[in-house]
């Protein structure tokens, strides 16, 4: 058995949130996450160890897993795989993103973009990424010394890792919402793939922890 542990990279800069970024190395928000440093320690706390930590190309990932460590994660060099880059969008990246709201209904999908199906001009389509973060699964898998693997990646990856291990559509896998240093689970057994959690939260798992278990009723002895 294997565990991949998620995570979306940290918030990027205000302007590169008004373009459509995709594979462009543009900036964290340095702002956001000195605030956000109390998620960034429930983070930490609640990732495995020992685990091999894996990143993107992209220094937002990077960056991320600096975060994790400067919250109390152990520190160590992260393996760098481009298996685990975000969609890229081709030309269209650096548009802004208003301009992809003047799209009709059908020529994009509610919450990305573009098409499910489409592949941008010198881009990739999602059922790219979908196949292309697979293999980086199954590599991983390969190479695995111990029983987890941490990633910092990009939302549209992991919406893609949860598609290769449900068997979901580019739609379907789109309308999953994976939030900025969100954390989301996939494990591969003995039986196959499946996905244990998705766009976690500390809050997520504080309410999971105070739900009270429904007490058995009585049986006759």
């Amino acid at each position: 058995m294997h565990k991949f542990w998620l995570i979306r990279h940290a918030l990027v800069q205000k302007t590169a949130l008004a373009t459509l970024y995709g594979t462009e190395d543009v900036p964290i928000c340095g702002d956001t996450m000195a605030a956000q440093a109390a998620r960034y320690a429930a983070l930490a706390a609640r990732l495995p160890r020992p685990a091999r930590l894996v990143c993107s190309p992209l220094s937002r990932t990077q960056l991320t897993a600096l975060a994790l460590f400067r919250a109390g994660y152990p520190e160590q060099a992260p393996l760098i795989d481009p298996a685990f880059i975000e969609q890229d969008f081709g030309t269209l990246q650096g548009l802004p993103m208003a301009s992809f709201d003047t799209r009709q209904e059908e020529e994009r999908h509610p919450f990305w973009p573009i098409h499910a199906a489409e592949t941008p001009p010198g881009g990739e389509s999602f059922a790219h990424l979908i196949a292309r973060v697979g293999a980086g699964l199954e590599a991983l898998l390969e190479n695995a010394a111990g029983k987890d693997t941490v990633i910092v990646s990009h939302g549209g990856a992991i919406r893609a890792a949860c598609a290769y291990a449900l068997g979901l559509t580019p739609h379907q896998a789109l309308c999953l919402q994976i939030d900025n240093i969100s954390l989301t689970q996939i494990e591969r057994n003995v039986r196959g793939w499946r996905v244990l959690s998705v766009n976690e939260h500390p809050s997520t798992q504080a309410n999971q922890t105070a739900v009270p278990r429904p007490a058995r009723p009585a049986t006759a002895a």
